[in-house]
């Protein structure tokens, strides 16, 4: 008798700490607009995993990829309206709350991948997200490499003139823009789904994304010249809102940074990874792969496009520049 009792007690004791348990778990979103087969998504999904374990089950996270909580300019407004706690997003919306954190997006500011990593441990780095962090109160927890920023088009391009009058698609975002327009380029600002469409039927001649893009969206099929500008070397930032961070207590917001730096880190080594087997790829299908005098169209950039009309302060440039 009293052994069953014991074993009652017992249960009833593990169904109240299981409740309890339950009850003390915070459930929280995690948000962006990329496919459930890009790293973006995988890593997230990993560290989402990892920060309920090393936390002890205390948070949830729910990770909704592919805009299926908005486009990435409703993210980032949700993270305003507390509709989502994380999201992962380009420095060119966090540019639209703190201008100078959008230096990073100006043409050949990155030699390649390993400079923009280490731009991400440095001091310019750190006084940039904290700009944008007393703008906003979001926090930037861990930034990846999202790839670098390569040209297809009709035609071969060896160097800026090249590109004189040429139709090209560019997003319309002032940064993306600056390349081209200095090479004295046409843009065309066409919706990212009908690029291939436009491509094919000669709207446009030319275009601009990183490889992986370029494969992804099977560009290779109506171009035949892939030119390595590497003009930007882009990255995205993994962002936490401002009331979410505010509640963390300090050793969860060690845990979260940690865990987000360690999936950026797992993101970028995928991407270049497979930026470096695309090269090859690429010229195997028989296209036409060829690198620029990129001194001649950083030269021209310089000469043609200034700092202040995007809110940049060139000290910046300079110090990022100077990253080894």
């Amino acid at each position: 008798m009293k052994s069953r009792l014991a074993t009652i007690l017992c249960t009833a004791a593990a169904i109240m700490a299981s409740s309890a348990i339950a009850y003390a778990q915070t459930v929280l979103k995690w948000a962006h607009v990329y496919e459930t087969s890009e790293p973006f998504h995988t890593d997230s999904v990993w560290a989402a995993e990892e920060i309920n374990k090393r936390t002890d089950g205390r948070y949830k996270i729910e990770v909704y990829p592919a805009s299926q909580l908005g486009k990435e300019a409703d993210i980032n407004q949700g993270l305003k309206l507390g509709t989502v706690d994380i999201i992962i997003s380009g420095s060119s919306f966090a540019a639209r709350d703190y201008k100078p954190i959008g230096v990073t997006y100006f043409p050949y500011i990155f030699r390649g991948p390993d400079h923009l990593i280490a731009y991400t441990k440095s001091d310019v780095f750190k006084r940039l997200a904290k700009g944008y962090e007393d703008k906003t109160g979001n926090h930037i927890a861990a930034v990846s490499y999202y790839g670098t920023r390569h040209t297809t088009s009709n035609k071969p391009i060896a160097k800026c003139a090249d590109m004189q009058g040429l139709k090209i698609r560019v997003p319309d975002v002032p940064a993306y823009l600056a390349m081209p327009r200095a090479c004295g380029a046409n843009t065309t600002p066409i919706a990212f789904a009908e690029v291939y469409l436009a491509l094919q039927n000669g709207t446009v001649e030319a275009q601009e994304n990183p490889l992986t893009t370029i494969e992804a969206k099977k560009f290779y099929e109506v171009q035949k010249n892939i030119i390595l500008t590497g003009h930007i070397v882009d990255h995205l930032n993994t962002v936490i809102s401002k009331t979410r961070w505010a509640s963390l207590s300090d050793e969860d917001k060690k845990i979260f940074g940690e865990v987000m730096q360690e999936a950026a880190e797992r993101t970028s080594k995928t991407i270049a990874g497979k930026e470096n087997s695309l090269i090859a790829t690429f010229k195997e299908k028989g296209l036409n792969v060829t690198e620029v005098d990129k001194a001649d169209f950083e030269k021209t950039v310089m000469e043609k496009v200034k700092f202040e009309d995007f809110g940049y302060e060139k000290a910046d440039w300079e110090a990022i520049r100077a990253i080894q």
